[in-house]
């Protein structure tokens, strides 16, 4: 679980890339960044019975970077979409607790970040904390980060996270999940993707 709760903390520093070159970088860049829900996605698989595979998402997500560096991720957890509904609905009462959001926050040192030009990438690693469902863990994390354009930057998971449902402590909330659907079993590791972008504000 703790590669999964790392993910979005890792794309909020993607964010505070900025057009300048370094030495530029502390007095030009935009002053914060924003998500764009429109055009990020936040998705995790799960397998039931040993063989039917299927994907969900979160539909609502919300970020930013302070211009001191303060970096603030939600999950809306009421918002996930499983494609049933009466899943939904369960995964929100059960598994989530009727929790609003997960929340991810970090610290970033703008001043030791490089810019990236246009159309140029790196991998990136980051740490924070995340808040679910009240506790609190570190986060660590890689990311695959491309600058679009100015005001732009896409951040996507670098290769494959597992979720474990132990670590992450929802393992009563899935035992519910498998009994009200009269399921053999539901896999306890979920591969875990993320596509972000960010648009610079100010």
């Amino acid at each position: 679980m703790h590669n999964f709760k790392s993910l979005i903390a890792a794309v909020a520093m993607a964010a505070t890339l900025g057009p300048m070159g370094t030495q530029a970088l502390a007095t030009d860049m935009p002053r914060s960044w924003v998500l764009d829900p429109a055009l990020s996605n936040v998705s995790f698989g799960s397998i039931k019975n040993d063989y039917a595979g299927e994907s969900h998402s979160f539909g609502k997500t919300s970020g930013t970077v302070s211009e001191d560096g303060t970096v603030t991720i939600k999950l809306g957890l009421g918002s996930v979409e499983t494609n049933i509904d009466i899943r939904n609905e369960r995964m929100i009462e059960f598994v989530f607790n009727n929790a609003p959001d997960a929340t991810i926050t970090a610290q970033i040192d703008m001043a030791e970040l490089k810019a990236l030009p246009i159309g140029g990438s790196t991998n990136i690693n980051t740490y924070g904390t995340l808040s679910l469902l009240g506790i609190e863990n570190e986060l660590e994390a890689n990311f695959f980060v491309m600058r679009i354009s100015e005001t732009q930057v896409l951040v996507d998971t670098n290769g494959m996270v597992m979720l474990s449902t132990e670590d992450a402590e929802i393992d009563a909330g899935i035992d519910t999940l498998q009994q009200l659907a009269d399921l053999d079993g539901i896999t306890r590791v979920s591969p875990v993707s993320l596509r972000l972008i960010f648009n610079a504000k100010g």
